[in-house]
């Protein structure tokens, strides 16, 4: 199996809410290719209660056995990043846990919990990447079922002979 990865960065925005429940309202804006060198959680930007962040720099891993999610990705109408964040961790209560372009994968994590998961707009820059790692590697399969036994009718009929009939002792 051939692994590959591209550094990115995940831009972050927290601004307040609307409702009396939450302070604020999260949400990943941004993917830029390359990741920016500043630390996690770095300010980007405050305007109007506004804040951007930085909220870290970390690999997509793309496998050579999985490029078939990775083409369904490239061919959809808006190819998506998708970004997962984690609860209670970091400086702001939220942690960078993964970024992806498996959508299977970033699926799991919306069905287990309290993650915060995200897609957004791929850069082009990250869809060239994956496009050539897919036209490299992706060797197309045709999918086939494995066609069942035709059930044997007598199969499971009792048996006439000799024991059923308790004739044994001849």
């Amino acid at each position: 199996m051939i692994t590959e990865r591209l550094a990115v960065g995940v831009v972050v925005e927290r601004r307040p809410a609307r409702t009396r429940w939450e302070d604020h309202i999260w949400r990943v804006v941004a993917v830029l290719p390359g990741g920016p060198l500043l630390p996690p959680w770095s300010v980007l930007s405050e305007a109007e209660g506004t804040t951007r962040f930085l909220a870290g720099t970390m690999d997509i891993q793309v496998h050579s056995s999985d490029t078939k999610v990775y083409k369904h990705n490239i061919e959809a109408a808006q190819p998506a990043v998708y970004v997962v964040l984690r609860r209670g961790g970091g400086p702001v209560g939220w942690a960078l846990l993964m970024v992806t372009v498996d959508p299977t994968e970033a699926q799991s994590h919306v069905d287990a919990g309290d993650d915060l998961v995200e897609a957004v707009p791929m850069p082009r820059a990250i869809f060239d990447w994956l496009s050539a790692f897919v036209s490299a590697h992706h060797v197309e399969r045709t999918e086939w079922r494995r066609k069942r036994d035709r059930a044997d009718p007598e199969a499971l009929a009792p048996r006439r002979g000799r024991a059923m009939l308790g004739d044994d002792d001849e």
